[in-house]
């Protein structure tokens, strides 16, 4: 299983900023160009996408919280 976050737009310094004020961990990338916002049709942040091994795809608008992560990763593993 691998997260990875995704940048949309923004200095580098903001998303810098916002990766440590997190204290996230895993990947990021920034997408400035918008062509992963696009693949997923994101028109807005936040959001999270989850792709399972078979590919496939549930998209949630709006902050998630722990539970519903959970929730979300293991339906997509299932």
């Amino acid at each position: 299983m691998e997260f990875v976050g995704v940048a949309w737009t923004g200095s580098v310094s903001e998303f810098a900023s916002f990766v440590d004020r997190h204290g996230l961990t895993f990947a990021q990338i920034s997408d400035d160009a918008g062509a992963v916002y696009d693949r997923f049709s994101i028109p807005l942040q936040p959001a999270m996408v989850v792709v399972s091994p078979g590919g496939t795809v549930e998209t949630l608008f709006g902050a998630v919280d722990e539970s519903r992560l959970d929730e979300m990763v293991g339906e997509a593993l299932a």
